[in-house]
């Protein structure tokens, strides 16, 4: 027992081992995934701005923010989803001669509800028409290269008034020269696109001229008759053209009063609007 007296203690160490790769938090990879995500939207979004056209953009648009009701009467379905029942002609709202529209009942026809039904009918014959004449305008693009360098300058919209044509100015190509009326070969190409266009439909024409702001104040002001101008020239070239002349319903310029832009004074004011008029205006 003396003996042992005198031996070296015994000393334990414990290694603490750390396994390489721990656990450091996955919060950054959503924030990156996230910021990916946005980069990859912004350069899509860049891309799209410089590689469609002004009405390709709109429809963009119009396609996430529709305006367009699915069904008109109610819901948006058909059948019993579209709120249909046994009891509709007492329910649903009355167009005026005593029953709805959707579903008339004899009586209600006996009051006049047949007179209504041709100016339905009327209606949808000048939509299919108007609606022909603007598939047939856009399907131009698709030609040439020529067509669709002059289908740069063409926006078109349907509004209660009819087909409304709008060709307008470019910074690299003017559809007229500088502040005046006489026509550059842009738009005598485009009148000669749309007179051929326009042939399709025998609706009445009806040529606006809009011309943009002057940033200063001027003694005279010549919008009105430079707007004048500009639309009284556009009507020529359509007749030209081969438009018959009693197609023309009026020929009116507008100024700068009606501008296309936040900006009165931006190129893009500096239109003209060919509108293809509904038969019952």
């Amino acid at each position: 027992m003396a003996g042992q007296g005198n031996a070296a203690p015994v000393i334990i160490k414990r290694k603490k081992v750390v396994q390489g790769g721990g656990h450091h938090g996955g919060a950054w990879k959503v924030a990156y995934a996230d910021f990916v995500t946005a980069m990859m939207a912004f350069f899509m979004l860049m891309w799209l701005l410089n590689a469609t056209t002004e009405k390709q953009r709109k429809g963009i648009a119009d396609y996430f923010n529709p305006t367009i009701p699915v069904n008109r009467v109610s819901g948006g379905g058909d059948g019993a989803f579209g709120g249909d029942s046994t009891f509709t002609e007492n329910t649903l709202a009355q167009n005026g001669t005593g029953a709805t529209a959707a579903h008339p009942t004899e009586s209600a026809q006996a009051r006049g509800e047949s007179g209504n039904a041709e100016a339905e009918g009327g209606a949808t014959a000048d939509n299919e028409a108007l609606a022909e004449v603007e598939q047939a305008l856009t399907a131009k693009g698709g030609e040439s290269m020529t067509m669709e360098r002059l289908l740069r300058h063409v926006v078109t919209r349907i509004t209660d008034e009819g087909l409304v044509v709008e060709i307008f100015d470019l910074e690299d190509a003017p559809l007229f020269a500088m502040e005046t009326a006489t026509p550059t070969a842009v738009t005598k190409e485009i009148a000669m696109l749309l007179s051929d266009v326009l042939g399709l439909a025998t609706n009445e024409i009806a040529v606006n001229g809009h011309v943009r702001s002057y940033p200063v104040t001027l003694r005279q002001d010549p919008t009105w008759d430079l707007s004048t101008q500009r639309a009284q020239v556009l009507r020529e070239l359509l007749e030209h053209h081969k438009l018959p002349t009693n197609r023309i319903a009026r020929v009116t310029g507008h100024a700068n009063r009606k501008p296309a832009t936040a900006d009165p004074t931006a190129l893009r004011n500096n239109r003209i609007e060919i509108v293809l008029l509904r038969r019952n205006r």
